[in-house]
């Protein structure tokens, strides 16, 4: 995989193990409760299983804005899509414009829908969802039908 510039502020780096960049945004505490409503930090060996298991399992990025890496978005093979985006960078609406990619690179793939997974208290992340066009459709599932 190569680099996919996104905008001029936005460019999706193909996942490499970086663990001194990635595991400082999976020690904060609202992040952790945000992508695992869990209430510690990751450790390295948790950091490493869970980036093994999306590089290996769909088309993992860290999203580099302004030239910082400040999160990552993998497309999942199952056509779900997993989204963060570290506390400094949240709310400067990243994380819709790389969802929006996201769904483009559905598309290429002859995806007809991704399914996203926000627990019930990340109003945040579901106002983002439905506010591109996602459904929802379960406690913690929402939807987008590509056409």
């Amino acid at each position: 995989m190569k680099p996919i510039i996104i905008d001029s502020e936005i460019t999706f780096i193909p996942y490499y193990p970086d663990p001194d960049t990635a595991l400082p945004w999976y020690q904060d505490l609202d992040v952790c409760r945000q992508v695992d409503n869990i209430d510690f930090p990751y450790s390295l060996e948790r950091l490493q299983k869970m980036y093994t298991f999306l590089s290996t399992h769909g088309d993992c990025f860290y999203i580099q804005y302004r030239g910082v890496l400040v999160g990552d978005v993998t497309l999942r093979n199952d056509q779900e899509v997993c989204i963060v985006v570290c506390k400094d960078y949240q709310n400067k609406r990243i994380g819709r414009r790389c969802i929006l990619k996201i769904i483009e690179l559905a598309k290429e793939k002859g995806m007809d829908q991704i399914t996203a997974n926000t627990y019930p208290f990340n109003t945040q992340s579901q106002k983002m969802f439905l506010s591109i066009g996602f459904v929802k459709t379960g406690e913690e599932t929402y939807i987008y039908h590509i056409s």
